[in-house]
């Protein structure tokens, strides 16, 4: 219930801007730096989320400030170059301190240190100080208003695979905890492909409109439908005699409906086994 209310909070205040820090080579490369410095499974999506709301956050500030530009069309081309060149010149750094972070919320004994940072950022040739360091973790901090434990996709399937075992559905409950994970992985990686499947599936048209597509944003985040999603797709790939009563299950804890649910895995598989065959 707890999970659901956030979920339903986080989406009644979603900004336009929901998802564009998700891009594919962005979510990779928090995720090969969470592998590289050996870090739990959720800090990888803890991190792509923190990354996600404070670079929002950041570009909305940064608008704001340059907001005397709005008049002048030189003017806020000007504007503009100037918050881009502002976010590429720090967007590493921002993308290590949100991984830093979500270390420390995760195992704050293995966290990860300034010096594993600095050694790390250096072998890119960046030059910045421990001062600096610490000066991006607190930028990171002040911009969210320090609120950056926010609950993850994982924490979503995590909780509604123990419910399903509580409720007595009957699933291998490892190996498909393990595929649950190896899933969600994927939909991160693919999140494009596979949410633009599901919005022509949803419209029934393969030429979506930007209103539907601007729409389809509170779908593509979501996290509610994510885990829903990957667990039924779990349950399909892993033992498909219990895919039907795992999908009641599911749909009965939720409320998302057994289409929503059907039509979700069909994306995902779609991009997995690569074919459009039903």
């Amino acid at each position: 219930i707890h999970l659901a209310t956030e979920n339903e909070q986080y989406l009644s205040e979603l900004p336009e801007q929901a998802g564009y820090f998700k891009d594919t080579r962005i979510v990779e490369f928090v995720f090969l730096l969470s592998e590289k410095w050996c870090l739990d499974q959720s800090t990888r999506y803890q991190a792509v989320e923190l990354l996600e709301r404070f670079m929002i956050k950041q570009v909305e500030q940064m608008c704001d400030n340059g907001g005397s530009a709005k008049g002048r069309d030189q003017g806020q081309r000007s504007s503009w170059s100037s918050v881009r060149d502002q976010i590429a010149n720090t967007f590493v750094l921002r993308l290590v301190s949100c991984v830093q972070l979500a270390s420390k919320l995760s195992l704050h004994y293995s966290r990860v240190t300034s010096d594993t940072a600095l050694k790390f950022l250096q072998s890119l040739k960046y030059s910045y100080t421990k001062q600096e360091l610490l000066e991006s973790e607190l930028a990171v901090l002040n911009t969210l208003h320090f609120h950056i434990n926010v609950s993850t996709p994982l924490a979503y399937v995590e909780l509604l695979l123990e419910v399903l075992g509580y409720n007595g559905c009957l699933l291998p409950a490892k190996p498909l905890h393990q595929l649950c994970v190896q899933l969600l992985d994927f939909c991160y990686l693919a999140r494009e492909t596979i949410y633009d499947t599901l919005l022509k599936i949803a419209i029934e048209n393969s030429t979506p409109s930007k209103l539907q597509i601007a729409k389809f944003i509170i779908v593509k985040e979501d996290f509610m439908l994510l885990a829903v999603g990957v667990i039924s797709t779990g349950v399909f790939i892993l033992s498909p005699g219990h895919w039907e009563q795992a999908v009641e299950h599911l749909n009965c804890i939720t409320g998302i409906t057994p289409q929503s649910i059907l039509e979700f895995s069909y994306a995902v598989v779609r991009h997995i086994v690569g074919s459009t065959t039903p």
